[in-house]
């Protein structure tokens, strides 16, 4: 079994950052794991990608964020990052880590989602 689970959400005022982190955990070694991503869902919206980074650390933003949002990750830790700056009011969400893909002991998982994190920007 494989997990994704997330941290770092909270309530911020407008202009201010914020860290997600995300760590995968699973029954047996995890080998590796190949894209990551952080979706968010809004209230009233559909779930929409912000960013991705490969396991070659190639990194994708939506236009959004660009400028903004940094993802990162520590592949050692089986952990991906989502460094949010200058956060807007139109940023609250609850953000989901998820991958494509993760090999541990002798299996994989596909599409392995987080349970989400809540993220509210004050005005």
């Amino acid at each position: 079994q494989v997990q994704l689970v997330e941290s770092g959400g909270g309530l911020v005022q407008a202009g201010g950052s914020l860290r997600l982190a995300c760590t995968a955990s699973a029954t047996g070694n995890i080998f590796s794991i190949n894209v990551m991503d952080w979706y968010r869902q809004g209230p009233g919206k559909q779930r929409e990608l912000v960013a991705t980074i490969t396991s070659g650390g190639s990194e994708s933003y939506a236009d959004s964020v660009k400028g903004r949002f940094s993802i990162s990750r520590r592949s050692a830790a089986n952990t991906v990052y989502l460094q949010m700056n200058s956060l807007k009011p139109e940023d609250t969400a609850v953000y989901y880590c998820h991958a494509d893909r993760i090999w541990y002991g002798r299996t994989f998982n596909d599409n392995v989602w987080g349970q989400g994190t809540q993220v509210t920007v004050s005005s």
